[in-house]
């Protein structure tokens, strides 16, 4: 089983991540954090690496399910899903699959709501 899902897409880079943001908010995912991959790995260590954001995104309705269902759940929120580019003009889009993620905690609660998250994130990913 792989551990994410993905799409390419003819789109410059910072258009792509706003075109992502825009399908997330339509499935009811907010962006908590924006990490800029390339920034830090040129800050910190001084390396170049292609642009690569990773956004914390997050569905509070379905967070508030899995927390309730386990209160530790919090240490694998929020959902990642990058945007990279892998040339110009070119990106790929990909979304952590949360029953991958959340396999290994044996709480068919949770492992309800990942489902519907997987559902929604594969719809999201699917329809850019």
């Amino acid at each position: 089983m792989s551990y994410y899902f993905s799409k390419t897409l003819d789109m410059p880079f910072a258009a792509g991540i706003e075109h992502v943001t825009r399908k997330l908010a339509g499935k009811g995912f907010g962006i908590l954090t924006r990490i800029d991959v390339q920034h830090t790995m040129k800050v910190k260590l001084g390396v170049d690496f292609k642009p690569y954001m990773i956004l914390g995104a997050c569905n509070p309705h379905f967070a508030w399910r899995a927390l309730q269902a386990e209160d530790k759940i919090g240490a694998m929120l929020p959902c990642n899903v990058i945007v990279t580019e892998i040339a110009p003009g070119k990106i790929e889009v990909a979304a952590i699959d949360p029953m991958a993620a959340m396999g290994a905690i044996d709480n068919p609660k949770l492992a309800t709501t990942a489902k519907d998250v997987r559902l929604l994130l594969q719809e999201t990913i699917g329809e850019l």
